[in-house]
């Protein structure tokens, strides 16, 4: 567990970054912010500068804090945000049938004591097996992916679509555990 000398706020409202987080950082707040999550560029760019607006939005209201922001977007030959709609999953599911593609989360680290900042993009390939129709209908309609990017959820019943996972499983699910913990170090140096 990581321990630091001033609070830690979390820049995220999503319960399952709320749940990876508690397995590497024993107490942290949750402010969620509310920020325009219009953005262009490519993937990487576009979760590089979510993760930095959402933690931007946070840190100003404070001056003895750690803010952490974080964006995942799903690429497959496009970007697939969250669905929103059942018919919108069932497209999206469709698209990434037999199919690799990538997951990329941004992660934006601020100190609003000193205005340190550091940042990382990290990148998971994931294989979905060939689905059939009734099993992607089925998986629309229980909700689950409304809110998920790709419209699916590792850490749920989306899990039975993917058959290879290359990278960060912790990634796939929102928060890359293994990059965050080298930013809570190299943090750490710097006091």
């Amino acid at each position: 567990m990581i321990e630091l000398d001033c609070p830690l706020i979390l820049a995220s409202g999503s319960p399952r970054r709320e749940s990876l987080l508690s397995m590497i950082v024993p107490k942290f707040k949750i402010e969620v912010s509310d920020v325009d999550e219009n953005c262009m560029g490519s993937p990487e760019e576009r979760v590089l500068t979510l993760s930095e607006r959402k933690a931007t939005a946070v840190a100003k209201d404070h001056n003895d804090a750690i803010v952490v922001g974080a964006d995942t977007l799903v690429f497959s030959e496009i970007i697939l945000g969250k669905p929103h709609t059942a018919e919108n999953a069932v497209k999206m599911l469709q698209n990434l049938s037999g199919k690799w593609h990538e997951v990329f989360t941004g992660v934006t680290m601020i100190d609003s004591r000193n205005g340190w900042k550091k940042q990382r993009c990290v990148v998971t390939r994931v294989h979905f097996r060939t689905l059939r129709l009734e099993e992607i209908e089925a998986y629309a309609a229980s909700g689950e992916p409304l809110d998920k990017a790709g419209a699916y959820a590792i850490q749920g019943a989306g899990d039975a679509f993917i058959d290879r996972i290359e990278g960060s499983y912790s990634n796939v699910v929102g928060l890359p555990l293994a990059a965050l913990t080298e930013m809570f170090y190299e943090l750490k140096s710097k006091e």
